[in-house]
């Protein structure tokens, strides 16, 4: 164990380093809808509590696939950045904004056209429809603010920048728990606005959040050398389709997995809304430690950029490895967090006993999957800072939507065992996305060393 510490030793400090600003950075995402969850369920109750779950579950399928497509700028920054090539920095950055923008609106127009209809017809209660829909609108709204700060955000963690997002995301954290509270219990002679309350919020966050961003960036001295051809005469669509190759798949990939567990939640809801809200509650703690997760993987997809464009074969693959054993590391820790606390930390969304119940059954299951979520996470991360995404997409399909979420149905559904049925299913998913990711990346690295 010594000898094999000495190995990794310098990868472990040196990707610890990028990776910690960036999993507060990416805790934020989470943070955002936790918060909604915290305030409405102590401040409105267990029915707004299920229309947040709901909606949430419809609306992270279109937030990952908005970040899944800003990620595809990240990998290209780093190898770019490698070789020394800093006009082509500037001028996928010009790209990559016109693009994000671009697909905000669109994703946006897909939440007003499509999933404020589709909700209608998913089963669910009458009463946490009612007041799932004006949330939903507003949180679609927001995506594209957000992409806004993804563009700058991902462009100078490429460039090994990670603390200035990671502090904009925790102010703006704070903002939107304060204005969150304001407006849900209605303080300062504001009418009590209920689950709308928490869209308003969130609105509002990401705006801000996406001009701090965007200053920072434009006006620091560090980026000025990248920032030359951060023109308008920099788009083209070579550069766009560069973009768009890496973050199509990506965003592919995070949509895989997310609508797997959207599809869950609608699933358990189908079976009640105590079931509904108590998954939200174990979704949403469990999504902080995924969320921690996927930025020790996009650490690793800023390492392994970086060696992939300067070649070093060798140090990528030790480099990689070292990020695996980070990640089970942590997911160790957290497992046993849920495992020894699953009684108590429902509490922090509820009161209501029933709910409770549920949720610390289904926090036994995820301190299982801790493991396998975090392994697969960084396989994705590793290998998108290498090229190689399309496998991975492939793979990602094949274990959710083949593997985990049939077996869930059958579990939870057709033999009865609720929630926790459904989970088993996904758990089992996660295995087999981490297993199949481990040997791509193994297979893919030694041959290029």
């Amino acid at each position: 164990m010594k000898q094999l510490y000495l190995k990794y030793k310098p990868h472990y400090q040196t990707n610890l380093k990028l990776a910690i600003p960036v999993v507060i950075s990416q805790l934020g995402y989470t943070l955002v809808h936790t918060a909604d969850s915290v305030i409405v369920g102590h401040f409105a109750g267990t029915i707004p509590l299920a229309a947040v779950s709901l909606v949430n579950s419809v609306f992270t399928v279109v937030l990952v696939i908005g970040i899944g497509i800003s990620y595809g700028l990240t990998p290209l920054i780093a190898q770019e950045n490698g070789r020394k090539q800093y006009d082509e920095c500037g001028k996928l950055l010009s790209n990559s904004l016109l693009i994000n923008i671009i697909t905000g609106i669109i994703l946006y127009l897909s939440v007003y056209y499509g999933s404020l209809l589709i909700i209608d017809h998913l089963n669910q209660s009458a009463e946490v429809i009612k007041q799932a829909k004006p949330y939903l609108n507003l949180l679609g709204f927001s995506i594209i603010p957000l992409l806004i700060f993804m563009t700058f955000k991902q462009f100078a963690e490429g460039l090994g920048f990670t603390k200035q997002a990671m502090m904009i995301s925790l102010w703006g954290n704070l903002l939107n728990i304060c204005l969150g509270i304001i407006f849900v219990k209605g303080f300062f002679g504001i009418a009590p606005m209920g689950v709308r309350g928490v869209g308003w919020s969130t609105l509002i966050d990401r705006s801000i959040m996406g001009v701090v961003m965007a200053i920072y960036v434009l006006r620091s001295k560090y980026f000025r050398l990248y920032l030359k051809s951060f023109t308008i005469q920099s788009l083209d669509m070579i550069r766009s389709m560069r973009i768009l190759k890496i973050g199509t798949p990506v965003a592919l990939q995070y949509a895989f997995e997310v609508s797997a567990f959207s599809a869950a939640a609608i699933l358990i809801g189908t079976i009640g809304a105590v079931e509904q809200a108590a998954h939200q509650v174990a979704i949403n703690l469990a999504s902080m430690t995924y969320m921690m997760a996927s930025g020790i993987s996009a650490a690793a997809t800023i390492k392994a950029g970086n060696s992939f464009g300067r070649k070093d074969f060798l140090q990528l693959r030790l480099s990689a490895i070292s990020s695996y054993h980070i990640v089970l590391a942590f997911m160790s820790i957290t497992a046993l967090v849920f495992m020894i606390f699953n009684q108590y930390l429902p509490y922090i969304y509820t009161s209501d006993h029933a709910v409770i119940i549920i949720a610390a059954q289904l926090l036994i299951i995820a301190g299982l999957f801790q493991l396998f979520d975090g392994a697969q996470v960084v396989g994705l991360g590793v290998l998108r800072g290498m090229g190689d995404v399309n496998i991975p997409t492939i793979i990602t399909f094949l274990a959710y939507w083949i593997v985990g979420l049939p077996i869930g149905y059958y579990l939870g559904i057709v033999l009865k065992l609720g929630a926790s049925g459904i989970w088993y299913g996904l758990t089992l998913g996660l295995l087999v996305s981490a297993g199949l990711l481990f040997i791509r990346f193994y297979y893919f690295s030694k041959k290029l060393t």
